[in-house]
């Protein structure tokens, strides 16, 4: 695999709290939504494959143990939102909302 993130990836992912990490992973998010809306594909898809690769990095996250299935699930739709069918339905709003809390949460 072609890390994007090979810092964090080290160890540096880690030593962030899971509301930093969900945070970081809304960035991503809100990214590929940006770039998917003004239909640049390559930019989209570039930042959804980081986003990817940051729920990937806080899955194995061990302090995130009680949390995984939440983490999980947001990976699924959001892999069904973007690359899938989007049979959950999901919208770019409801998106922006869910990682809203964690960005404003990790700024406090």
């Amino acid at each position: 695999m072609n890390l994007q993130h090979k810092n964090l990836a080290a160890g540096r992912w880690q030593k962030l709290s899971l509301l930093e990490q969900m945070a970081n992973i809304g960035s991503e998010v809100e990214r590929s939504i940006k770039w998917k809306n003004k239909n640049s594909p390559d930019y989209a898809r570039n930042a959804f494959e980081r986003a990817l690769e940051l729920f990937d990095l806080t899955i194995e996250d061990e302090k995130n143990i009680f949390r995984l299935k939440e983490v999980l699930r947001a990976r699924e739709l959001f892999a069904d939102f973007f690359a899938g069918d989007n049979i959950y339905g999901s919208t770019d709003i409801e998106w922006h909302k869910y990682f809203y809390s964690f960005g404003l949460a990790a700024r406090r």
